[in-house]
């Protein structure tokens, strides 16, 4: 996102606990606490839009995010910024069909429910004419990092022949969501003014299982043999035990268990955006790691 808005000319400003090093050009990077509005009124007088985007450990949601918000949210009140939320579809709860954004937030899941919370709170101040604010959801990230469940966990060991565990059912369909297409739509929204006072989900693509998502990120590398397996549900449950963040995964499993799939019509329609091309997704997925493995390679 501070890469896109630099390049359409904005002054941007990405805060972080600790400075991410992201070297773009036209963006400004300061250390800041996103729970601390003390600490935010420091980083800037002034601005147009806030978008948080901010993300406490996995299983410190519950008592992070609500302190994250509010802070964030009088911080955009303060600077009469507008504010876009960068959210996920947790706050649903588990759900039988497509889910679109006019669904109650039924979360029960602790998790869950304070992204329900954050988008309550934010929607009410939005509602009382305090704060203009508006949230995107995106379903599972397919991208390259450790906490993606196609990045670290697939793209490697395909590279390097090992067999692969995933979390959860591997053959029910699933909605995956391209970080790019997370940012362009938050950006989007910030620019027009139909998008106040409600959720909008992030166009993604046809859903797929992990297992045929694992196939396309196979086929891209070339790779024609290799292993696929659910890790199982006594042993995620095992995992749990010693693992606060597959434990809270495991609380949230109910997301691979059956099909879960997300309508993204609404922002397609409404704002003429379409996702990512999947094959365009999966290339640029694979790329990362062969660009990494390339590096790596070169030092040696």
């Amino acid at each position: 996102m501070a890469r896109m808005l630099a390049e359409k000319g904005k002054n941007v400003i990405v805060v972080s606990r600790s400075k991410p090093n992201l070297g773009l050009t036209g963006v400004e990077e300061i250390q800041g606490d996103a729970s601390s509005l003390e600490s935010l009124l420091t980083v800037a007088s002034s601005a147009k839009v806030i978008y948080n985007c901010a993300n406490p450990p996995y299983n410190t949601w519950a008592v992070e995010w609500p302190k994250i918000s509010a802070a964030v949210s009088e911080f955009a009140i303060q600077l009469g910024a507008d504010l876009v939320i960068c959210s996920n579809l947790y706050g649903y709860g588990p759900h039988e069909g497509v889910l679109t954004e006019s669904l109650p937030l039924k979360a029960t899941w602790s998790n869950g429910v304070a992204r329900a919370r954050v988008w309550q709170e934010n929607k009410a101040l939005n509602d009382a004419g305090k704060l203009r604010v508006t949230e995107v959801r995106g379903s599972d990230y397919i991208c390259a990092n450790e906490q993606s469940r196609m990045g670290d966990r697939v793209v490697p060991n395909l590279i390097a022949g090992k067999p692969i565990q995933l979390l959860g059912a591997i053959d029910q369909p699933h909605t995956w969501t391209d970080p790019d297409d997370v940012a362009k739509l938050m950006i989007r929204l910030a620019e027009d003014d139909r998008s106040w006072g409600r959720p909008w989900h992030v166009p993604s693509n046809e859903p797929k299982t992990q297992r045929e998502v694992v196939a396309d990120i196979a086929k891209e590398l070339g790779v024609t043999q290799y292993k696929v397996a659910p890790v199982g549900l006594f042993v995620e449950s095992i995992l749990g035990l010693f693992n606060p963040v597959i434990r809270e995964l495991n609380r949230g499993r109910y997301q691979f268990a059956k099909p879960y799939v997300v309508s993204s019509k609404a922002a397609q329609e409404t704002f003429g955006l379409l996702p990512k091309p999947w094959n365009q997704v999966i290339a640029d997925l694979v790329m990362t790691y062969k660009t990494d493995n390339q590096k790596g390679t070169d030092k040696q």
